[in-house]
């Protein structure tokens, strides 16, 4: 019997319409032969799902059902796709947890740990993962310009603590920037990272988990047009994405092996993303060493046709729709 697969999608970030983008990506690879499949969209005005007719049913967020058709429908999975809030940072996990439906993410805890990345940084950081030198301000607290130079240094990048497409990120070149800046990651976030700059290669690296264990995708390299990857460069083409990346073989497995290590660290699930930047340096002998920082752990990436796992696992020859349908499987018997 075909089990019922609710994506759900939306949520009240800016994000929003990048949400809906990846849950029409999942819905056209979901196996039809395995799956009947919904779009759930919620926001704090409504819980609606989408009919094949296309019309919208209201969500009983009491047992997390709809009516179609004179059938009441109460899916059996909960693949969720929302970047930001309520989907990313726990909080959704926590509602399926009580109502007994698995889902495609990690925990509660995970998810709410890697949408801080203050938090998850620093936790990632007594593992011995390099990370950027950083500080958080919270909503009411201040900080001036010269203490921000002299901790963190410029050129900087001050962004939203919790967010996860680049909204509300400005990299900051001088003192006078900083304060608008804060400003405008505090519009996205309660809570804003000032983040010193790390020079290198970006890259990306989807990792996800099988009954059968960790499995690392290929890597694709970020080259952003703009001044940094930022929305425009992500979801508007100002960008080239190279898969697989142009680094040195060796360095290539380290990446992957931190990848599968900081997956099982957290103790995630589901489908994840874990982007670094590949700075270049030399050892003691004189001789080019690549030094591997993590930028942030992304537990709900991109799955439109143009994003990153898409292409990864198009070149290592894995179709979407089998590792969507081995990844339900994990928690969906």
């Amino acid at each position: 019997m075909k089990k019922i697969i609710a994506i759900i999608a939306g949520g009240d970030s800016s994000e929003h319409d990048v949400s809906l983008r990846s849950a029409a990506g999942i819905d056209s690879w979901l196996d039809r032969d395995k799956f009947i499949v919904y779009t759930v969209e919620i926001s704090s005005k409504a819980w609606e799902a989408h009919l094949a007719d296309g019309s919208k049913s209201p969500v009983n967020r009491h047992d997390f059902s709809f009516m179609d058709n004179g059938e009441k429908i109460k899916p059996d999975y909960a693949y969720i796709t929302i970047h930001g809030t309520p989907g990313e940072d726990g909080i959704l996990q926590g509602y399926f947890e009580l109502l007994h439906i698995p889902y495609s993410t990690s925990n509660v805890l995970v998810e709410a740990m890697t949408f801080n990345k203050f938090a998850l940084n620093q936790y990632l950081k007594s593992f011995g993962i390099r990370v950027a030198d950083s500080m958080l301000i919270r909503e009411g607290q201040t900080v001036s310009d010269e203490d921000v130079v002299t901790r963190i240094g410029l050129p900087c990048f001050i962004k939203p603590n919790a967010g996860g497409s680049s909204f509300g990120v400005t990299k900051v070149k001088t003192a006078e920037q900083i304060q608008p800046a804060i400003a405008k990651a505090m519009k996205e976030s309660p809570e804003v990272l000032i983040e010193s700059l790390l020079v290198g290669t970006e890259i990306a690296n989807g990792v996800y988990k099988t009954k059968d264990g960790v499995h690392v995708l290929p890597i694709t390299e970020v080259v952003s047009h703009n001044e940094f990857f930022d929305y425009d460069a992500k979801y508007n083409g100002a960008v080239e994405e190279i898969t697989p990346a142009r680094l040195p073989e060796e360095t290539t497995e380290r990446v992957k092996k931190l990848t599968a290590a900081i997956y099982d660290i957290i103790g995630a699930s589901g489908l994840a993303r874990i982007d670094y930047i590949i700075s270049h340096s030399k050892n003691a002998k004189g001789e080019d060493i690549d030094i591997i920082n993590l930028l942030e752990v992304n537990t709900t990436p991109g799955l439109t046709p143009t994003s990153f796992i898409p292409q990864q696992a198009a070149y290592a020859k894995i179709e979407m729709r089998d590792m969507l349908s081995d990844i339900i499987a994990v928690k969906l018997s």
